[in-house]
């Protein structure tokens, strides 16, 4: 086993233990979801015994993880840079650990649109909070006002429009894969068609 192999075979270890602590969890308790006995999750955890690919999957189910975040090693490339997007010099944010999905940020100054036919509906979801400023969120026929720190989750399917309440206001929104499209399809680069896109 080379050095690289004993420092995941420990990290994995590692994993196993604070996800099951994580959960309230005795030994007996994860061996019993696990359909493991006790004494075999105690050696596992405490690296007396040999981890089994079959094992780990098994465990992954149980503590609703996957067998590649059990796995997954440290990248040197932790802290990411983000790419100015759109005519309004947003800030957009690529998630590592799912490629569909993006966050962005961006500072509202206009209020949402009065007409409904400037509302955006595509495929998707998102989700956004309000970091400074308030915002409107037009989502159908509702109006919703967001103070800083609130936050917003809905699906894009649903007409929407978000713009500020007066004064500026700062966003942060995350997109998945099929909002994200829209949004660069359209052209706009925005978050959540806001009244410039």
């Amino acid at each position: 086993m080379t050095q690289e192999d004993g420092e995941l075979d420990s990290l994995v270890r590692k994993r196993l233990r604070a996800l099951r602590v994580a959960q309230g969890w005795s030994l007996e308790e994860l061996a019993t979801r696990a359909h493991l006995s006790q004494s075999s999750l105690s050696r596992i955890e405490n690296g007396q015994r040999r981890l089994a690919l079959d094992q780990l999957v098994t465990l992954a189910r149980a503590l609703d993880t996957t067998l590649d975040q059990l796995v997954e090693t440290a990248t040197d490339d932790v802290v990411t840079s983000p790419m100015i997007e759109g005519a309004h010099g947003g800030l957009r944010w690529l998630v590592k650990g799912d490629p569909g999905m993006s966050v962005v940020r961006q500072r509202m100054t206009e209020p949402p649109p009065e007409n409904p036919a400037r509302m955006r509906a595509h495929s998707g979801r998102e989700w956004l909070v309000v970091l400074s400023g308030t915002a409107i969120l037009m989502l159908g026929h509702r109006r919703f006002r967001l103070e800083t720190n609130q936050a917003a989750e809905f699906p894009t399917m649903m007409p929407h429009a978000i713009g500020t309440a007066g004064g500026p206001c700062d966003i942060l929104g995350i997109f998945d894969r099929d909002a994200r499209r829209s949004h660069q399809r359209d052209g706009s680069g925005d978050v959540q068609g806001s009244p410039e896109g």
